[in-house]
């Protein structure tokens, strides 16, 4: 018979051996679940963008159908982001009594509607550039809206290109140019 030299035998782990694994183990479950967080979060934040690109892109075309109300700047109006969920009020224009600035009006009304209704306390800003409008003006629109602050991941405020006059918490910005 073979015996160890020590005369006992190694037959499992020790306590200490164990409380070291679960540690490991535990650090590793630890990184998966914030990576999962992320991972469950970013289809959310990637669908705010796609909704802002899609109103950004409608209203670009409404300006564009009446670019008589964009060089009157009846367009440039003031924001309608103001970080809450109050509701816009649509405007009409009714036929034959719409004007270029009746027109204009009811187009701004109904994109700050879209974002309001689509977007977490969403709205739209909107310039030209230089001001007055004129024929050779470059027209400016952001969708802005608020992302719930749950993910500490990313820094909202070193990213997008919001209009300076937006401070704490810093909203989130889709900016497009555009020649009417």
């Amino acid at each position: 018979m073979n015996r160890p030299k020590s005369g006992r035998a190694e037959s499992g782990a020790t306590l200490l051996e164990v409380l070291v694994s679960v540690l490991i183990l535990s650090l590793g479950m630890l990184s998966l679940s914030s990576m999962m967080a992320f991972t469950v979060q970013m289809p959310k934040l990637s669908g705010y963008r796609a909704t802002a690109a899609t109103i950004a892109s409608s209203h670009i075309e409404r300006i564009r159908a009446n670019r008589a109300g964009f060089l009157g700047g009846d367009y440039s109006t003031n924001s309608s982001y103001d970080g809450s969920f109050n509701p816009i009020v649509p405007q009409i224009c009714d036929y034959p009594n719409c004007t270029a600035t009746s027109l204009a009006m009811m187009d701004d009304a109904a994109t700050k509607l879209a974002a309001r209704e689509t977007l977490p306390a969403g709205g739209v800003l909107t310039t030209c550039d230089p001001q007055p409008c004129t024929a050779n003006s470059m027209g400016n629109i952001w969708v802005i809206w608020q992302e719930p602050a749950t993910r500490a991941i990313l820094d909202p405020s070193s990213s997008d290109n919001c209009p300076t006059a937006y401070g704490n918490p810093r909203p989130r910005c889709l900016y497009a140019r555009f020649k009417p």
